[in-house]
């Protein structure tokens, strides 16, 4: 990079040096002359502002000391003399021939044309037709007028390839740039892709065995699964051991609905709900199938002795379905099913505790995946559930929160599928989510962020020569919305989701919610998370900067 440097000031500093014009130009060729003396003079001073502004941002030192520590003095005088002696000579003899053909115009008849033709094309000199100098002033008034013309028509081509050439070289160094970051961070080693299909394949053969086990049953009907959260994403805030959530959509059983109530009691910015399992009348219907007594018709006593309970009597708290019974079935279903399915030949289960999901470890000796299986209802047809997802510490096993994990899968799915190849949004979040561990904010905090970022800047502004300018533009954004003690949900009350996410009513017009409710209402917490953005934002300046 040193050498570069130098060879290039130096040739640049000879090449653009104003060369002398003959006696025989005419004005309006000198006054040209010298606006591309002085243009190329600008040029030069930009190019060296810049190249000054480069060697300072990559760290090198100061231009006296580059050049002082590259070469000795005798050694520039050397170098600028080997380059000068022969620029020279080619100078005195294309001036001594423009001279010539000067004096032979004069004695031919010829005018300053034969001679401007001279200066703009030399190997056609002497191929000039001498009878142009007989056609008058007119005509002469003509020419120096298309010459003005082309002089301005050259002066705009040049500005035009000078900004090519700043972009290009903008480009380049915002590329590098981001190239020197994205190796200084560590990324997890784990492929996603291959997590996430493996994991599908493993549901789809659970889904199988389910249907057969409850087929006869009144527990939940469990639909197919849905890849959730951050693996299915496409990133994931975990260097290791990374976490790969389904969601399994439940509808009620025969002779059972479900309804879902707000809860209002102690309402947070995100909403909660319960759900309320009803017995529905199955006499004469279709529902009632083969065998199957109404359970609001018949005596208790023939319902236990010829049925098996009602979906009220095994996961139901006071008519309303508990997260805890319903994972413990879960478990229960997982542990009874998974020695029928052929992964069990080769992979070893390993169940891991929760109370409001059915978590699992699978092993073969070489790989490991570490699942999570939530559950939920869903709000109609919408990408809206309510689920087990663990989201604050709850008081009662009723509560179901409102969860949008679907609908915030469908949207990076679509980012996906809309970003050109080597798109590098997915690592802005995953550097961002690692960066903040043990800073205070939250992993969805910074989730949150990139997603809006998402929805302002285009797909294609994303690639590896925009990756430091979208970490500031992450950052920045992080610092203002701590100062204004507001950060928006993504989805609640953005009418502005692609039409692909469905949303109820209820959420897509409602006010927006603020994750940063608590700052606004603590003065304390938002000093703390001042102090904390401040930290964060000296690490993310460390990393650019490859500060030791």
């Amino acid at each position: 990079m040193d050498s570069w440097v130098l060879w290039f000031l130096l040739l640049q500093g000879v090449l653009q040096y104003p060369q002398p014009v003959g006696d025989g130009f005419d004005e309006a060729t000198r006054l040209r002359m010298e606006a591309r003396a002085k243009l190329q003079e600008e040029v030069k001073m930009r190019l060296e502002q810049e190249l000054e502004q480069l060697v300072l941002m990559q760290g090198v030192w100061g231009w006296e000391e580059l050049l002082c520590s590259a070469l000795q003095p005798w050694q520039l005088w050397a170098i600028a003399g080997l380059l000068l002696v022969p620029l020279t000579l080619w100078n005195m003899w294309r001036n001594r021939s423009m001279r010539r053909v000067v004096h032979e115009a004069e004695n031919n008849g010829g005018n300053e044309e034969d001679v401007r033709n001279v200066g703009e094309n030399e190997e056609g000199a002497g191929n000039q037709d001498a009878d142009v100098g007989n056609e008058g002033e007119d005509e002469d008034s003509d020419v120096n007028e298309d010459d003005h013309e082309n002089f301005g028509n050259e002066r705009q081509l040049a500005a035009n390839e000078e900004g090519d050439a700043r972009n290009e070289f903008e480009h380049d160094w915002d590329d590098n740039l981001g190239r020197m970051v994205l190796e200084r961070i560590q990324w997890p080693v784990q492929d996603l892709l291959l997590g996430c299909q493996w994991t599908t394949n493993l549901m789809e053969n659970f889904a199988i065995f389910f249907r057969r086990v409850l087929s006869n049953s009144f527990y939940p009907v469990l639909q197919e699964a849905i890849g959730v959260g951050s693996a299915f994403e496409g990133w994931s805030p975990r260097e290791q051991d990374v976490v790969y959530q389904v969601l399994v959509p439940m509808t009620p059983p025969r002779g059972h609905s479900f309804h879902l109530e707000l809860d209002t009691a102690g309402q947070r910015q995100v909403r909660n709900f319960r759900v309320r399992v009803q017995q529905e009348c199955t006499c004469g219907s279709a529902q009632q199938g083969k065998n199957m007594l109404c359970f609001l018709h018949h005596p208790e006593e023939e319902l236990s002795r010829n049925q098996d309970p009602s979906l009220l009597d095994t996961l139901c708290t006071d008519s309303y379905l508990d997260v805890h019974k319903t994972s413990r079935w879960f478990y229960q279903l997982v542990r009874a099913v998974w020695p029928a399915l052929h992964q069990s030949h080769n992979w070893h289960l390993v169940l891991l505790p929760s109370r409001r999901s059915c978590q699992f470890k699978v092993t073969n000796g070489r790989e490991s995946f570490r699942i999570e299986m939530l559950f939920g209802v869903r709000q109609g047809d919408s990408d809206i559930f309510v689920s087990s997802e663990p989201r604050e510490a709850y008081t009662s096993s009723t509560i179901w929160p409102e969860s949008y994990a679907v609908a915030e899968m469908k949207f990076f799915k679509l980012i996906a599928r809309r970003a050109p190849p080597g798109s590098l949004h997915l690592k802005c979040l995953q550097f961002f989510t690692r960066l903040q561990l043990g800073l205070g904010f939250s992993t969805y905090t910074m989730k949150t962020l990139v997603m809006h970022l998402l929805s302002i800047v285009p797909v294609s502004q994303w690639r590896r020569r925009h990756f430091v300018r979208r970490l500031l533009n992450i950052s920045e954004g992080l610092r203002t919305c701590v100062e204004a003690r507001c950060l928006n949900h993504f989805i609640v009350g953005n009418r502005r989701l692609p039409e692909v996410i469905n949303l109820p009513v209820e959420v897509l017009t409602a006010s927006p919610c603020n994750l940063f409710h608590d700052l606004e209402m603590d003065p304390v917490a938002h000093s703390q998370a001042m102090s904390q953005y401040v930290d964060l934002y000296l690490w993310l300046k460390r990393i650019i900067d490859n500060e030791e």
